[in-house]
């Protein structure tokens, strides 16, 4: 007989950067490293799931901060992201190896992080892809953490801006069609 567990993903958002600040602290109390990243993780690729795995393998506890909408589009400009902030935290919480997920507003115009979430949680690492911070941001981000783990981009030939880029570039035609509504 199988059992019948009723879990819902959901229970793994936590939009309250004070309630995670409690679950964190639990947490430590019972001997475990946080982790945490941060993404847009839009159009979910494979590379972001080799990045989310290598970021779990640094601790026991892995916290995924997703950007908001309006997060993305500061810096990725007015037609990003592709999938809604509610389906794309929605999608991290299936991931079975990421534990806790929130939203990341906390942006300027320039698309610089303010770095509030691990201001708050102050995490044992963050982990961080090799060219998503200026070196001026990464040393901000280290004075918040015990260490700063950067990683290489985990997919040579996809991201999501290339996906966007090659469906537009294969359909001309019917990214006009879309567009028009027709």
């Amino acid at each position: 007989m199988k059992a019948n567990f009723l879990f819902n993903p959901m229970d793994k958002f936590v939009p309250d950067y004070n309630e995670l600040v409690k679950k964190v602290e639990a947490l430590r109390t019972l001997g475990q490293k946080i982790v945490v990243t941060i993404g847009t993780w839009d159009m979910f690729h494979p590379g972001h799931a080799r990045y989310l795995l290598k970021a779990k393998e640094q601790g026991d506890i892995l916290i995924v901060g997703a950007d908001s909408d309006i997060t993305v589009k500061r810096y990725k400009g007015p037609h990003r992201p592709i999938n809604p902030q509610e389906e794309r935290v929605e999608m991290l919480t299936y991931l079975s190896f990421v534990d806790l997920v929130t939203l990341i507003e906390d942006v300027d115009e320039k698309g610089s992080w303010y770095c509030g979430l691990i201001t708050m949680l102050r995490p044992d690492i963050f982990v961080a892809v090799e060219d998503s911070y200026p070196e001026e941001q990464r040393l901000l981000i280290q004075r918040y953490c015990e260490e700063l783990v950067v990683l290489p981009r985990q997919a040579e030939n996809v991201s999501s801006t290339e996906i966007i880029r090659r469906a537009i570039n294969a359909n001309p035609e019917l990214m006009k069609k879309l567009h028009k509504g027709d």
